[in-house]
C-alpha cells in the first residue's frame, strides 16, 4: 500500500440525502464519477464532511461498500474511523472489513477532553489493532482538545503503522514544527482548504479537501502545481477561491459545500439534523461567486 497514494488532492465526500432524508445512492454515485474523472487522487469515505455522526451503523456499512463498489480501484480509499473510546474504536476496527481501503483516517478523540498522553496512548493502541495504516486527524475546533506538535511526532516516531496526520488546527507554526521534526516518510496533509496552498510550500503532501466535491479539477490543479513548485500558477488559483473558502464555512461543514453541489444540479439540498442548510444570504453569496466562476 504505497504511501505516495496519499499524495495530492484526497476528498472529505460528502453523503447526499432525498427529500426524505434517506441516502441518495443515485447522486453519490455521479459526484464520484465526476470527482474522479476530474483529478481526485484519493476518496475519504466516511468523514466529518460526510455527516457521520447521523448515519446508523447499517448506513455507514452500505456507504463504505457503495463507495468501493462504484469506485472499483479507479483511486485509494481511505476509510473515517474514529470516536472517543478507544476500546470502542479497537473493536470496529477488526469487525469491520477493510480489503477496499489503503488507510484509516481516525480523529482524536473528542468531548472527553484527553490529556497529550492520553492521545498518545489512544494512538498507540489503535495503531496497533489496525490491519491499515492510520493517518491522524486533528481538528480542535470540533473536538475540543489540540494535538501538539510534540504529541504528534511522538506518535509519528513511535507507532510506525501511523503514516500520517491531517492537520486541521489552523496554527501554521504548529503545523510547521511537524513538518520540521517529522520521521522522513511520515506525511503532513492539509486538512483545511484555505491553508492547504501555504502548507504545500512548507512541505505538506497535499490536502483532505471539502471544496474538491464541487471543484475537483480546478482545486487538483491548484494543487499539483504547488507541489511542483509552480508557486506562481498555484496561487493564482489559489487566491480565486479564497471567497468561496470563507463562504463555505461561515454557516458549518457540510452545509457550505451542499449549497455549493445543489446549486451545480448534483444534488437535493438536505442535511441531517442537528445541521440545517446554509442561510438564505450565504446561500445567495455563493450563487453569485459560482456565477463569477462561469
Amino acid at each position: 500500500m504505497g504511501h505516495a497514494k496519499l499524495h495530492g488532492m484526497g476528498i472529505a465526500l460528502i453523503t447526499p440525502f432525498k427529500a426524505d432524508k434517506s441516502i441518495d445512492f443515485k447522486a453519490l454515485a455521479t459526484l464520484i464519477d465526476y470527482q474522479i474523472m476530474n483529478g481526485a487522487d484519493y476518496l475519504v469515505v466516511l468523514g466529518t464532511t460526510a455527516e457521520t455522526p447521523t448515519l446508523t451503523t447499517e448506513e455507514r456499512r452500505e456507504v463504505r461498500e457503495f463507495v468501493a463498489n462504484r469506485v472499483n480501484g479507479r483511486v485509494p480509499l481511505v476509510l473515517g474511523l474514529g470516536g472517543n473510546s478507544t476500546t470502542a474504536v479497537v473493536e470496529e476496527l477488526k469487525n469491520t472489513d477493510l480489503s477496499s481501503f489503503c488507510a484509516i483516517l481516525s480523529v482524536t478523540p473528542y468531548y472527553n477532553k484527553p490529556s497529550q498522553e492520553g492521545l498518545f496512548q489512544h494512538y498507540k493502541m489503535i495503531s496497533e489493532a489496525s490491519p491499515r495504516p492510520i493517518i491522524l486527524y486533528n481538528v480542535p475546533g470540533r473536538t475540543g482538545v489540540n494535538m501538539t506538535a510534540e504529541t504528534t511526532l511522538r506518535i509519528a516516531s513511535t507507532c510506525e503503522n501511523v503514516i500520517a496526520i491531517k492537520e486541521a488546527s489552523g496554527n501554521m507554526s504548529q503545523m510547521d514544527e511537524i513538518i520540521k521534526r517529522k520521521p522522513s516518510d511520515f506525511m503532513v496533509i492539509s486538512g483545511d482548504d484555505g491553508v492547504t496552498f501555504p502548507l504545500i510550500t512548507l512541505g505538506a503532501v497535499g490536502v483532505i479537501s471539502v471544496i474538491g466535491n464541487a471543484f475537483p479539477n480546478e482545486f487538483s490543479r491548484m494543487v499539483r502545481l504547488a507541489l511542483e513548485g509552480r508557486y506562481d500558477q498555484a496561487l493564482q488559483i489559489h487566491h480565486r477561491f479564497t471567497e468561496l473558502f470563507n463562504l463555505l464555512f461561515v454557516d458549518g461543514n457540510p452545509a457550505g459545500v451542499k449549497c455549493v453541489l445543489n446549486a451545480m444540479g448534483f444534488i437535493e439540498n438536505e442535511l441531517r439534523l442537528p445541521l440545517v442548510p446554509t442561510r438564505i444570504t450565504t446561500n445567495d453569496k455563493i450563487r453569485r461567486v459560482l456565477d463569477s466562476f462561469k
